[in-house]
């Protein structure tokens, strides 16, 4: 999978968890970048992004996210 697969894949993720048809993410955007990302969303985000892409993240992972950009590492390294 690609990096511009997986970005467009994060956005409709994002869209519905964030309830933003037109959210449009970078690499760059962080929690304070998207309206309602807190604690509680982060955590359905994270769930849906694992069913969406049918894969499974471990806690370090997670942790070691500062932007979409390393979720979208991440993504990369476990669909190849």
């Amino acid at each position: 999978m690609e990096e511009q697969a997986i970005m467009t894949g994060l956005e409709k993720v994002f869209g519905e968890v964030f309830h933003d048809s037109v959210i449009q993410l970078k690499p760059d955007t962080i929690v304070s970048d998207v309206e309602g990302w807190d604690s509680f969303s982060h955590i359905r985000l994270v769930l849906a992004v694992e069913r969406s892409f049918k894969i499974r993240f471990t806690t370090q992972e997670i942790q070691s996210w500062a932007n979409v950009g390393d979720l979208c590492k991440t993504i990369l390294t476990k669909t190849r």
